[in-house]
């Protein structure tokens, strides 16, 4: 019996298999202890603890020799997650060597740094997805520079503009996201082992040169000051998943909005056994873009429980880290999903160029009335202009007439008959061109 979003049969290919597979019990019980295995080597190696115990610890830090049955029952009796662990890795270390397992440590820094080890997993592989995605979105980009699309603002037509810049736009936040990522990680994989309250006391004085040796030994980086209670690095980069988050469910979106019967502009990839609905059988709806839309709100949604997190009463409070021990790791997940989901709606989506053309002209010419403002501005000043084109503008609205009429109309009423005014959408594009010629560029 499966219970879960990860595991369910219903829900479960919505989720990154790489990332499943990285926070696992399996793996987690891995990481777990390979951390305990660095922190033996380290501590040999300043020589806290003999070479022979680490060498034999690090020797029996393997996953696939443990009783998960048995540690299931026993962290339920002991009510501690990691003592039954530390039993079994005693029994298969055998002495002497058990008794220098875990010197000086405490679970939860046990629990973090694995954490970090986890999380540097998932990012990298994040990262590559990300990276697939802009470069993907830059060719989209390039391809649509010149695909006349109507700009909206609050559901309404704005100003002409291309798909090209649409899609600019999405590879700028994509972009972004990543390097922001990049930068947080530097500080936020990081080694915990400051012991109990995170002084370094039962290190014998030899705490931080430990931590320095368990970090080059995982390729993380020291905490330097590792106290229980701060949870800051770790919640920084969470937070940049969730901008993320926000940026990708801003995308999905549009790629709904877009796909919608009346407006036609875009469809998602589908092949023939795709269903939309179990009754209406010609629904070909954007399923993988709402899929995307909904793990982006599940990532979001867990954020909060991250800052509540970082409030911790004293040095250390497990009704704090209960939480985050659960919830960065379906944060990760889900960030890994989002990515790797988008992706996939990018890479097949469909661009209905006429359809784009037919809703630009939708309002007809209405769209350019800006343009037709900045044209007449030299001549009769901006804000005469625009009363001016207010007016004609409200007049095809309501009278449903051509904006070229109304509008040449209203050029009469105050008297200029002698000038022509270009109304080609293709001719108010601002610098779009030029915006997506330089995507990736440093300016």
């Amino acid at each position: 019996m499966t219970i879960g979003m990860f595991s369910s049969f219903i829900t479960r290919h919505w989720f990154s298999k790489v990332a499943v597979d990285i926070w696992s019990d399996e793996a987690t019980l891995q990481a777990w202890l390979k951390v305990e295995a660095a922190l033996a080597l380290a501590q040999a190696k300043v020589g806290l603890i003999p070479f022979e115990a680490a060498d034999r610890i690090a020797t029996c830090c393997n996953a696939n020799e443990f009783d998960f049955e048995r540690l299931s029952k026993e962290i339920a009796f002991a009510q501690h997650p990691f003592v039954p662990v530390l039993k079994q890795l005693e029994e298969l270390c055998g002495e002497p060597a058990a008794g220098f397992i875990h010197w000086g440590a405490t679970t939860q820094n046990i629990f973090d740094t694995a954490i970090a080890l986890q999380l540097k997993k998932t990012h990298q592989h994040l990262i590559s997805v990300l990276e697939r995605t802009e470069e993907r979105l830059k060719s989209l980009a390039f391809q649509h520079r010149c695909t006349l699309q109507a700009g909206r603002t609050h559901g309404q037509h704005a100003l002409p503009m291309t798909f090209g810049f649409k899609v600019a736009g999405w590879h700028e936040e994509i972009r972004r996201s990543r390097e922001r990522l990049a930068e947080r990680a530097g500080e936020s994989f990081l080694t915990y082992f400051g012991g109990a309250i995170g002084t370094f006391a039962a290190m014998g004085g030899q705490g931080r040169a430990v931590e320095d040796e368990v970090a080059l030994f995982l390729g993380l980086k020291p905490a330097q000051l590792p106290l229980r209670s701060s949870f800051d690095r770790v919640a920084d980069y969470l937070s940049a998943l969730a901008v993320l988050a926000g940026s990708i469910h801003k995308i999905a979106q549009d790629i709904v909005f877009m796909q919608r019967s009346e407006i036609g502009e875009v469809e998602e990839a589908f092949h023939m056994g795709k269903v939309g609905s179990s009754t209406m059988a010609q629904k070909r709806n954007p399923s993988t873009a709402l899929v995307l839309v909904s793990l982006c709100g599940m990532l979001e949604a867990r954020l909060p429980m991250i800052l509540a997190a970082m409030v911790r009463m004293d040095e250390g409070d497990s009704s704090a880290t209960n939480i985050s021990d659960v919830v960065v790791g379906e944060i990760a997940i889900l960030a890994a999903s989002i990515a790797e989901a988008a992706e996939r709606v990018l890479s097949g989506l469909h661009v209905n160029a006429e359809n784009m053309r037919r809703n630009l002209e939708l309002t007809q010419g209405l769209i350019l009335s800006e343009s037709a403002m900045m044209q007449l501005s030299p001549r009769i000043g901006r804000h005469k202009a625009h009363h001016l084109l207010y007016e004609a503008a409200q007049r095809t609205a309501i009278e449903g007439k051509v904006f070229s009429q109304t509008l040449s109309e209203a050029l009469k009423r105050v008297g200029i008959s002698d000038m022509a005014l270009d109304l080609k959408p293709e001719n108010y594009l601002g610098e779009i061109d030029e915006i997506i010629e330089d995507l990736g560029s440093p300016r």
